[in-house]
């Protein structure tokens, strides 16, 4: 399903979706999604981390069958990786795509695995977004976990976002605290990251994420004292997110 002609503009169709969608709840927004003609095609991104297993479960309710592009950069943690393949087949996820880098870009540009050490800009460019953008290259609209409460460039964030002028991110959980996706996880009995017990509540690539401290940002463990909290797959005002984004900025 191709997206309707109605507006003319992705920023246009995004508005309109954040006005009939603004008072609906999370499960509301993603069904609703997954149907909405001016939503189009849609795909899930997943990073199977700490909180990854809410959308994923409501996702399943939904419509199970909805793609889930998973992005190995084949620097996960090992317990990542298990806990995909436990959380897709508890879930019946009939759908999950796992996503990779290029082993001819992975040879050119990082042949022996410390671009991050270097460059984790570049590396998160490879590793993710450069095989990421590829992935979506057929759909329409993704979905994604991101919410308000994480701070940063997502404090603002709204149910539907315009990415570029070619695309559109939902964020059913963008309104959700953090008592409610722990709520949530207990309340349906759903398995958690192994690693959310030893200290990581947000999980990346195993080199580049490190355990918070109590009192810490929960994402302050995501490249420890780097000027960067974003690796690269999301954009704010049409740009690239992988630094802080600065208040009041032009």
């Amino acid at each position: 399903m191709r997206p309707e002609a109605s507006f003319a503009t992705v920023a246009e169709r995004v508005a309109a979706l954040n006005d009939r969608y603004r008072h609906h709840a999370a499960d509301d927004v993603l069904r609703h999604a997954i149907s909405d003609a001016q939503v189009g095609r849609i795909a899930m991104v997943s990073s199977f981390g700490a909180e990854s297993v809410v959308l994923l479960h409501l996702l399943a309710v939904a419509k199970p069958d909805v793609p889930v592009l998973f992005i190995d950069t084949e620097m996960l943690f090992p317990e990542t990786l298990a806990y995909q393949q436990e959380v897709a087949e508890k879930l019946g996820l009939t759908n999950v795509q796992t996503v990779r880098a290029s082993l001819t870009q992975l040879a050119a540009q990082d042949p022996d695995g410390t671009l991050h050490r270097r460059d984790p800009d570049a590396c998160c460019t490879l590793r993710k977004t450069i095989p990421l953008e590829a992935a979506l290259a057929p759909y329409d609209s993704w979905i994604t976990g991101r919410k308000r409460f994480q701070g940063g460039a997502r404090k603002e964030l709204q149910f539907f976002e315009a990415e570029g002028e070619s695309r559109i991110k939902v964020n059913p959980l963008a309104h959700w605290a953090p008592a409610d996706v722990q709520d949530y996880i207990w309340n349906n009995n759903l398995p958690r990251h192994p690693l959310v017990a030893q200290g990581y509540p947000s999980i990346g690539c195993a080199p580049c994420t490190s355990p918070v401290k109590e009192g810490e940002d929960p994402r302050a463990g995501r490249w420890r004292g780097q000027d960067k909290e974003e690796c690269g797959i999301h954009f704010i005002d049409g740009k690239v997110v992988r630094g802080p984004v600065k208040e009041n900025a032009a």
